[in-house]
């Protein structure tokens, strides 16, 4: 089916020049994935009349964690002190919570391990003496960084969960490009950052793809377009 009858997201632009090449993001909309869902057959039922030859999928992060089973509820969630005390070291972005809540300190806390996180925080400390941000994830690493926590405009009942980074995201990738027939990217992208968490092709630019990706085509609230496909026009 021609793609045309797909429309980006409100506020986002549909096609983007990067490096001297367009490509198109095109958003797709899927029902609620829940960890009743295997990723690779949702990925056939919403993306797999619309790829092309040569095009790649891309999904989001926590559509995945939340197909594995990886969505907390607040509620099970009790943070000791010392995830009370750490979050006094996290940039509290304007963009999403992070780590700047005790539940979503404390699963990063298991997630990384305390030395870990301990480490991370005294190099964030020494960043602010000198103006830099960041650097906690930077030590933390995308474990901690994948974590997501409760937002008003969440779609539930992932609006009352930690939701955790997804477990091996190169093999999803794999297993999901298997199943649709071409590329996929497993991607953890928000309004001021990105990252590619997994790839199905071990050769993949991920730098290339995150300058592609870099606005967010698949937004962060309710438009519920936990995937999409780029492709090169």
């Amino acid at each position: 089916m021609d793609s045309g009858v797909l429309r980006e997201n409100e506020g986002k632009i549909r096609i983007k020049e990067v490096r001297g090449n367009r490509y198109e993001r095109i958003p797709l909309k899927t029902k609620l994935i829940t960890a009743q869902d295997d990723i690779a057959e949702v990925a056939v039922t919403y993306a797999g009349e619309y790829l092309q030859k040569s095009d790649i999928l891309f999904i989001s992060e926590k559509a995945v964690a939340c197909s594995q089973g990886r969505a907390i509820p607040m509620s099970e969630i009790k943070p000791r002190r010392l995830a009370v005390f750490l979050t006094k070291f996290v940039y509290k972005s304007p963009y999403g919570i992070g780590l700047g809540i005790p539940e979503t300190m404390e699963m990063a806390l298991r997630e990384c391990g305390t030395l870990r996180i301990l480490f991370a925080a005294f190099c964030s400390a020494v960043g602010k003496l000198f103006k830099r941000r960041g650097w906690f994830y930077k030590v933390a690493g995308y474990k901690a960084r994948s974590i997501d926590g409760p937002t008003p405009n969440t779609i539930p009942p992932y609006n009352t969960c930690v939701v955790l980074g997804p477990d091996k995201p190169d093999a999803v990738a794999k297993r999901v490009s298997e199943a649709v027939g071409a590329q996929c990217l497993i991607v953890d992208i928000n309004d001021i950052d990105g990252v590619i968490l997994g790839a199905s092709d071990k050769k993949a630019d991920r730098t290339l793809y995150r300058e592609i990706l870099a606005d967010n085509p698949l937004c962060q609230d309710a438009q519920q377009t936990p995937m999409g496909i780029i492709r090169r026009v």
